[in-house]
């Protein structure tokens, strides 16, 4: 295993290095969209990822608060929490960071409900049945579908651990959009801010960012839309600024 261990630079973020596998996923486009559309105020406290994989967006979240805010991260698959592990060793992160290798819907043996100011998720994407066609490699199968958790059971706990007007943040696909915002506003986490997101100029949206507040006012603001590259194939500006400024990134 060790020799398909890699560390790469995190982007531009801080110096930062991530420890990732090329058997399973490297973390992706998705998780540095998710972070940068994370607004924390300063009467934020306490952050947990469910669903951490190997800690990206902890670490670009803990470049953007102050220490006193605690990161957590919660991550059912063994080989993902253990590239996670690596990857806040180092980088001096292990005081910052705290990381439990288990199922989600166990988070509850772990933290009490109403404690947390935000939850952000980049849960898989697709639904999952008898019949799917999955990867032969199960950890990126798991990753990619909801086997271990749903959209539902995101939803659900994440509810519970908010605190009163906390808020939860989601990357998604577009075309379970109706979906999820139903599912939120059955569980009082209503829709504030949503961010359409097309992978090219003259393409229909492929993803969504959208920020939840548990016992929020009905009010919805749509932010511009994020193209993601341009009639080149490079990254925009916008997404160029995510990176740290620099355009010598490799595609994510």
């Amino acid at each position: 295993m060790k020799k398909f261990i890699i560390v790469n630079d995190l982007l531009n973020f801080n110096n930062l290095k991530i420890v990732q596998c090329n058997k399973y996923f490297n973390f992706s486009l998705d998780s540095v969209l998710l972070s940068d559309f994370v607004k924390i105020n300063p009467t934020v406290k306490k952050i947990i990822d469910l669903g951490t994989g190997n800690a990206p967006i902890l670490m670009i979240l803990s470049t953007k608060v102050n220490k006193n805010v605690e990161l957590i991260g919660i991550e059912v698959q063994k080989e993902m929490y253990e590239l996670a592990e690596k990857s806040l060793k180092i980088n001096d992160l292990e005081n910052r960071i705290t990381l439990y290798n288990e199922n989600i819907k166990n988070i509850f043996n772990i933290y009490d409900t109403d404690t947390f100011d935000i939850v952000v998720s980049n849960p898989p994407y697709f639904k999952y049945k008898p019949n799917s066609i999955l990867n032969e490699n199960i950890v990126k199968s798991i990753a990619r579908h909801e086997i271990y958790i749903t959209i539902d059971d995101i939803i659900r706990i994440s509810k519970k651990l908010l605190k009163n007007k906390g808020s939860l943040f989601l990357v998604h696909r577009t075309d379970r959009f109706i979906e999820i915002i139903t599912k939120l506003k059955s569980n009082n986490l209503e829709p504030k801010r949503v961010q359409f997101i097309y992978p090219k100029y003259n393409q229909m949206s492929n993803l969504f960012l959208i920020e939840a507040v548990k016992n929020g006012r009905s009010l919805l603001k749509v932010e511009k839309p994020l193209i993601i590259h341009d009639e080149n194939g490079e990254y925009t500006n916008e997404v160029i600024k995510m990176f740290g400024g620099n355009n010598d990134t490799e595609k994510l």
